[in-house]
């Protein structure tokens, strides 16, 4: 066996006699079982790691007493989200028991190795290093749920196991109201119900899909789904909806949108063929406000999260009251 009190303090290793011709890709994970497979095939991709003083590859077979050396920077094989001062994200709300953060677009929620050093998790840990040990991964320290990297809007952190708990209860009983904005192209419908569950497209990973009735996938685990809107402005071809998402499909507001034909203002996964985007970097898709029963106080908590600027300043310039 490979001794990991070691392991956490070195960056050199010695593959033991009982696991001679095993893989180094899978040595890399008994070394260092934090890691993700993705980061460790991803640091052997870029030739970070020695056999014997020569570059090793993914699939090649180690013997009793290759050494094995890890030539990245030390930070990199931690075991936790590393914290970072370089960036701010506001605080919509904080008290004893949990933080409301009013994420930034384009700051991912969190990593999946200690390399990741600009998301919101990176944040966490640098001004409540007390959280790091607050959920049930150690890349996402409190967080209750995420945020796709170009979405903007509140997220919640949970300052205990027993909140963290309470609250992803909630989450899983589909007790906690999320409402968001999003420009869309299209004049839509004052109001609608978008009820088609969905999976994963198998052509490209990148990309959830919806299910059609007279679809079927055997053999591909299909999420129910649902999402209601309703239409808060129009102008120029395009329309301001409020969005409350019943259930939590990843890309599911994205994906709902693009199968009505109301295509998210800058998506460029779901609505590539519309080339203009207004300037943003970024999709107009925004997670506005959240109501839910304070975990501890046992009260209707009502948040919200004011609209980022350069979204605020496209509305302005095409005339639609927000």
């Amino acid at each position: 066996m490979v001794d990991q009190v070691t392991v956490a303090n070195t960056t050199s290793w010695s593959v033991p006699a009982e696991l001679k011709s095993i893989r180094l890709d899978a040595f890399v994970r008994r070394c260092l079982p934090h890691l993700s497979r993705g980061a460790i095939d991803k640091a052997i991709g870029e030739k970070l790691f020695l056999v014997d003083g020569r570059v090793g590859k993914k699939g090649q077979r180690l013997s009793a007493g290759d050494g094995l050396v890890f030539t990245g920077p030390l930070h990199w094989l931690a075991d936790l989200p590393q914290p970072s001062v370089e960036f701010d994200i506001p605080v919509i709300y904080e008290d004893a028991a949990l933080i409301a953060l009013d994420k930034p677009a384009g700051v991912a929620t969190h990593g999946f190795s200690a390399r990741d050093g600009f998301t919101v998790a990176n944040f966490i840990a640098a001004r409540w290093p007390e959280l790091l040990n607050v959920g049930k991964s150690r890349w996402e320290p409190g967080l209750v749920h995420r945020l796709d990297v170009e979405t903007s809007g509140l997220l919640l952190v949970a300052k205990t196991n027993a909140v963290f708990e309470q609250l992803r209860g909630q989450f899983r009983r589909r007790a906690i109201r999320k409402t968001y904005w999003a420009l869309v192209w299209g004049d839509a419908e004052s109001a609608g119900e978008i009820a088609l569950p969905m999976a994963h497209d198998s052509r490209d990973r990148r990309r959830m899909r919806v299910i059609l009735p007279s679809q079927h996938a055997q053999r591909q685990r299909v999420w129910p789904a649902l999402t209601r809107y309703r239409k808060l402005g129009a102008a120029q071809g395009l329309s301001l909806l409020e969005i409350e998402m019943a259930t939590g499909v990843t890309h599911q507001i994205r994906v709902h949108l693009a199968a009505l034909g109301h295509a998210i203002v800058g998506d460029g996964l779901y609505g590539a063929e519309h080339e203009e985007a207004f300037g943003l970097q970024r999709h107009f898709l925004h997670a506005k406000g959240l109501e839910f029963t304070h975990p501890s106080e046992h009260r209707v908590l009502k948040l919200d999260a004011p609209l980022a600027p350069e979204l605020g300043e496209i509305l302005r310039r095409l005339g639609i009251k927000h």
